[in-house]
């Protein structure tokens, strides 16, 4: 809720909280499932929050999906629930039209 008083910028780091987990996890391996469910779940998934990145940063949104959905095809995050990572492929095609111009 901090974040969204920031606008644009609070959406940025937002995003950059999601690059550095997946930085660490790409050199150490040690970020659990568990923590990239609740990224997936309280960024991207949550009306709230999702609205707020789309109206403030939507580029934000759409790299923290992309991000996500790298991690899950590199295997970081090895067992996500499949409704979870549909969904989360849905907004990152969303937010691809959108950016695109494709509404």
């Amino acid at each position: 809720e901090a974040m969204r008083r920031h606008g644009y910028k609070g959406a940025f780091e937002l995003a950059a909280t999601v690059d550095y987990l997946f930085g660490y996890d790409a050199t150490t391996g040690v970020v659990a499932d568990w923590m990239y469910d609740k990224l997936t779940e309280t960024y991207v998934l949550d009306p709230e929050n999702k609205q707020f990145l789309q109206e403030a940063n939507p580029w934000a949104l759409h790299g923290i999906a992309e991000r996500l959905l790298e991690a899950e095809s590199r295997g970081m995050w090895a067992k996500p629930d499949p409704a979870v990572l549909e969904a989360l492929r849905q907004v990152y095609l969303e937010t691809e039209g959108n950016l695109e111009g494709e509404d």
